[in-house]
């Protein structure tokens, strides 16, 4: 246990300072400009992922760590909880620290644990919502139930696929003969309201902005193409393999396996709560990749429960893999975390998804200043939203950055008034000449790059514009402030 403990500090150091000297991704500075603009809601997600970035910032300052502060306190935090959910769940095994050790060898959580996105509170909350149930299962008092419906709120709080929290420990009461009689009590609807209130503010937000994020990824479950079926499956499980790492990947589908078949056979609480909150949400996923690409991070929530599933299967040919899958998924990890602060391997630029999300940017916020000083522009402007932020936290911070399209109408940022004044529109070179009506003129001056070395990551053209009276939604995003002082 000693030792355990403390190789999660250390590790949990490692992460810290990863967070710390690696660049922003497009994503985590959009989610850094809501908690500058905290709101119940916003145009992609529930809030809670800028609440984390603003408590952050608030505590280390505006920096990447402190835009990542809470990812890898949570992540230590959750295998602490992890582990102790899996001792209750399957008594007598001791196998709390096996899964937690499986679970942070994973690319996916290695990753993700230095990275903020709505996935961090997610799995953080999910991961203490099964905690909290098996507490209960344990012989927990009934209090436990205020506990389950805290937690799964605060999830759904912070991502929408945490439905399928509410769904798998509705199930567990239902298929579970031993639990059923909470049904007829009070507190398992006590923990249900509880929940319910928590998520209630973002359930107002939506219906005051027309169901904007709702639509938004509900709309993504009717997807239907099954020409590209079996491309999609196989990228699914690809990048499953991939970011749990292939031997955890196989424990992890393997314990899946023996979680249903024990439930099914025995509808023990411990078995049956795994069951439930793995099961459905690989045949939603599977589902989904019958029309349509499954982000490799989206089904990060199977893996706190199938990590004590493959921990607790008992064939000595399962618990050989354990030793080889840890240490290969601990190598893949640390390369990944070594390829973001010091590039070791020599990757072209676009096999390096790295690259191709972080670096950069400080290099083309520096091209486009140089652009606007010579133009004598007045603004930067930015029609894609995660290049917005980008350039909000790499320009001077005398610059004034604009964001502009549809979605940034739905925050609480100040507006921006573009008719008559002249600034830089910075768009990528990809996507063609921009949309011209926002602009009474327009006229290309030139290019921009982001570059790692002498490579080009990604090109961009920059247009002197005009504003137009009738633009599309503009808002002046938020600069960095200073760090507090030390």
């Amino acid at each position: 246990m000693k030792l355990w403990a403390a190789a999660l500090a250390a590790l949990t150091l490692l992460r810290l300072w990863i967070a710390d000297i690696t660049p922003l991704a497009p994503d985590e500075a959009y989610y850094w400009v809501w908690s500058r603009a905290l709101a119940p809601g916003y145009p992609d997600h529930p809030p809670m992922v800028a609440l984390w970035i603003r408590i952050g910032t608030s505590l280390v300052g505006d920096t990447a760590l402190g835009v990542r502060l809470l990812g890898p306190i949570s992540v230590a935090i959750a295998s602490l909880l992890l582990m102790a959910a899996a001792d209750r769940l399957l008594p007598g095994r001791r196998i709390g620290e096996r899964a937690a050790v499986m679970m942070n060898a994973t690319l996916l959580f290695g990753v993700g644990a230095v990275i903020m996105t709505p996935d961090t509170p997610l799995l953080f909350f999910w991961t203490c919502c099964l905690w909290a149930a098996a507490r209960l299962a344990s012989g927990g008092r009934p209090l436990w139930w205020l506990a389950i419906g805290l937690f799964a709120g605060l999830a759904l709080a912070s991502k929408y696929t945490a439905v399928l929290l509410w769904f798998g420990i509705a199930c567990w009461l239902l298929v579970t003969p031993s639990l059923r009689f909470w049904l007829k009590q009070p507190m398992p609807w006590c923990g249900a309201l509880l929940g319910g209130a928590v998520f209630m503010p973002v359930l107002l937000w939506n219906a005051g902005h027309d169901w904007a994020s709702l639509l938004r990824q509900g709309g993504r479950v009717d997807a239907w193409q099954p020409a590209k079926a079996v491309r999609f499956l196989s990228e699914l499980i690809a990048g499953q393999i991939g970011l749990v790492t292939p031997v955890i990947f196989v424990l992890c589908a393997a314990g899946i396996v023996l979680a249903v078949r024990q439930a099914w056979r025995t509808r023990e609480p411990g078995w049956t709560l795994l069951a439930v909150l793995t099961l459905p949400a690989v045949v939603v996923f599977v589902q989904h990749a019958l029309g349509d690409r499954v982000q490799g991070n989206w089904p990060a929530i199977i893996y706190p429960a199938a990590a004590i599933a493959a921990a607790g299967l008992p064939a000595p040919a399962w618990q050989r893999l354990y030793p080889p899958g840890v240490a290969i998924g601990l190598a893949i990890t640390l390369l990944a975390y070594l390829q973001a602060s010091v590039p070791l391997l020599p990757l072209p630029v676009r096999l390096d998804p790295i690259a191709l999300r972080l670096a950069g940017w400080e290099g083309l916020a520096a091209d486009v200043e140089a652009s606007r000083v010579k133009a004598g522009a007045a603004y930067v402007v930015a029609d894609q939203y995660g290049v917005a932020a980008e350039l909000a936290r790499t320009l001077p911070l005398d610059v004034v950055v604009i964001g502009a399209e549809q979605r940034w109408a739905l925050f609480n940022l100040p507006q921006a008034s573009l008719a008559s004044r002249t600034g830089i529109l910075v768009r990528n070179a990809r996507d063609g000449a921009p949309d011209p009506q926002p602009w009474s003129s327009m006229t290309e001056i030139g290019r921009a790059d982001r570059r790692r070395g002498g490579d080009e990551v990604e090109a961009f053209r920059l247009y002197r514009v005009t504003g137009d009276a009738s633009a599309v939604p503009a808002v002046m995003l938020p600069r960095m402030v200073s760090p507090p002082p030390s």
